[in-house]
């Protein structure tokens, strides 16, 4: 492995479980194909792209997919197992956020357990929303005090919103994002990483439009939604984040995030294989060529950064 070696914290699983379980309801990912996947694969894209270690997850729509929470607590506990096993035969090459089978909060909490404690998962992760009810809804606190007690690393991965698909418009390409940015705010203005100062949550996709707006959020916040929180208040929240690159290494989208992003908080992803390997090399090619790093900003968000939320993984 060359530099820069990097850690991929937004790449992704197949496992044929869970493939299975699409193509029988007639589902995909909000309008985007399932791709074939396998270990060889993966690895062979990261040796191209420079990239040491995947941190594995399953994508939208999760492990809910209708209604019967006993299915979903089946489907989270094969597709863990499936990951673990990627990671006991790669361990170098292969980590693993488990999947939890939100909104069913026993269940994620019983799953949670068994990912973290007997799978051994680096994280694990969660929807944008659950069935519509995104994750700063009360009724999940449960478990947010639960990764918090464990110092957890919590991935999120946007779903497709609550509402109709844009006509010819798949949710990744533009829905993704929006619904990123919902539920981190929704997150902050109900007291979620406020209450919960140990967990580490990383959003996807540059935190969609977050840094962006969240001058808006701390702003509008303060002055009208709730007055008994300063601005200062609500961007001390909003930077606790932690953000991924992947979609995202753009020359538009970098100066925002990095000037927002606290050091150390913005990560490597590829979204691969919902994302071909070419997506990849055009992002990465931005990321690179990128002019306006300070020294070290970009060895950290190719592997550095991500070595802290990881320890297993410091060479």
């Amino acid at each position: 492995m060359s530099f820069p070696a990097r850690i991929d914290v937004h790449q992704h699983i197949v496992p044929p479980v869970w493939a299975t379980a699409l193509e029988s309801r007639g589902m995909d990912s909000g309008g985007w194909a399932i791709p074939a996947w396998s270990a060889a694969d993966a690895i062979a894209m990261m040796d191209q792209q420079g990239i040491a270690t995947g941190i594995l997850s399953v994508t939208a729509p999760g492990v809910r997919l209708d209604g019967d929470p006993a299915a979903a607590r089946t489907l989270a506990r094969a597709v863990n197992e499936y990951g673990a096993e990627m990671v006991k035969d790669h361990p170098a090459r292969i980590g693993s956020f488990a999947s939890i089978p939100l909104p069913d909060v026993d269940g994620a909490l019983a799953e949670t357990a068994y990912a973290l404690d007997t799978l051994g998962a680096d994280g694990v992760v969660l929807m944008s929303n659950a069935g519509g009810r995104y994750l700063g809804d009360p009724d999940f606190d449960a478990l947010w005090a639960e990764l918090d007690r464990r110092q957890a690393t919590v991935f999120i991965h946007p779903a497709q919103p609550p509402m109709a698909l844009l006509p010819g418009t798949p949710a990744p390409l533009a829905d993704y994002i929006f619904d990123t940015t919902r539920t981190a705010v929704n997150m902050v203005l109900n007291g979620v990483m406020s209450r919960h100062p140990d967990v580490k949550v990383i959003l996807s996709h540059g935190g969609g439009f977050l840094p962006y707006a969240a001058y808006r959020f701390s702003g509008l916040t303060s002055t009208v939604v709730d007055t008994s929180r300063t601005a200062e208040d609500v961007l001390h929240d909003l930077k606790r984040f932690y953000f991924d690159t992947a979609l995202a290494a753009s020359p538009s989208a970098l100066p925002s995030l990095l000037a927002f992003a606290e050091p150390g908080h913005v990560l490597y992803g590829s979204d691969w294989p919902f994302a071909p390997q070419d997506a990849g090399s055009y992002y990465n090619h931005f990321l690179e060529t990128y002019p306006g790093f300070t020294p070290g900003q970009a060895e950290a968000i190719n592997r550095g950064s991500a070595e802290a939320l990881f320890p297993r993984l410091v060479r």
